[in-house]
């Protein structure tokens, strides 16, 4: 597993730096963000521009009213691939991560790893991205805003039950927003895996028990695993009959590829010391989910640790 700087639980950090005097943010994010512009020719001096204007929008913006120590802000990546450039329109991927502190190790889990295939919007060099609430500034600081409040929701589910609620309610509105514009990535039913069905598969039947089983993976289960493996990892197996139920109720629900791209990889090594029985349990859940994933899926069965 990966190893990065020494995680303190989101809030005993934030109680114990006011308690000494140290000095609390309302911002949230630690950005890094990545344009690459490999597969386009020309003068590309403009990304240049863009990463910049939205490295500085995630990492300055205040997007709620919670209060962030400063080495507790929630770490995430965004990975800008752009494919196409012509009259100021950008055309390309963003791919979007997230991580989390476990509890009393050094490890970091992924919660969301997720890549938009439908990003479009209009870019001219120095052009400034405003923050609203109320209204839908571009398609940039739309896109920009979703995936923020995702970031935040996710997180906040993953410390405590339905934590995230209020930030839910927030990718309400923008997809909401976004939708009127009729801009490409928003509409419902247009694409199984775009803005609109992401969010539809945190909030609506069933891939809203997605939201309980982070609570339960994160809380109950990785941050219990540093003291009681064997219970820890109990829950960790209990949480994933979440994502058995959506697979049963909706096979294509963009909420299984997220879990599969955030998660399959960590449970190779949560699995790798567990019980035989225990590890067929969770093969046998899993294998009808993700039948081309079967080398991973054959490792957690037989227990071989992810290198």
């Amino acid at each position: 597993m990966k190893s990065v700087l020494s995680p303190i639980y989101k809030y005993v950090l934030l109680l114990s730096a006011l308690a000494m005097g140290g000095t609390a943010t309302a911002q949230e994010l630690n950005c890094e963000v990545t344009v690459n512009t490999d597969q386009i020719s020309g003068n590309k001096q403009v990304f240049e521009t863009l990463q910049q204007a939205v490295s500085e929008y995630l990492n300055t913006t205040v997007f709620t009213n919670a209060q962030f120590a400063v080495n507790e802000k929630i770490e995430c990546r965004l990975f800008l691939t752009v494919k196409e450039y012509a009259d100021d329109m950008v055309k390309g991927d963003l791919q979007v991560q997230s991580l989390r502190p476990v509890y009393n190790s050094s490890y970091t889990t992924t919660l969301i790893n997720f890549k938009d295939t439908k990003i479009e919007f209009l870019y001219r060099e120095n052009e400034p991205l405003v923050y609203s609430l109320n209204n839908m500034e571009s398609q940039l600081t739309a896109i920009l805003n979703f995936y923020a409040f995702l970031i935040l929701a996710v997180d906040f589910d993953s410390f405590s039950p339905q934590g995230g609620e209020p930030y839910y309610e927030r990718l309400k509105q923008i997809v909401q927003m976004a939708q009127s514009s009729g801009e490409t990535g928003w509409k419902a039913f247009e694409d199984t895996k775009n803005r609109s069905s992401v969010l539809s598969a945190y909030i609506e039947q069933p891939g809203a028990a997605m939201r309980d089983m982070l609570y339960r993976y994160h809380r109950q289960g990785l941050d219990m695993m540093a003291t009681s493996p064997d219970k820890g990892r109990a829950a960790i197996t209990e949480s994933l009959g979440a994502v058995e139920a959506v697979y049963k109720a909706a096979p294509m629900s963009v909420a299984l590829s997220m879990f599969k791209d955030a998660k399959l990889d960590e449970l190779v090594n949560v699995y790798s010391k567990a019980p035989a029985d225990e590890r067929g349990k969770v093969y046998n859940l899993l294998e009808p989910i993700y039948p081309t994933e079967q080398e991973k899926l054959e490792r957690i069965r037989k227990g071989t640790e992810q290198q």
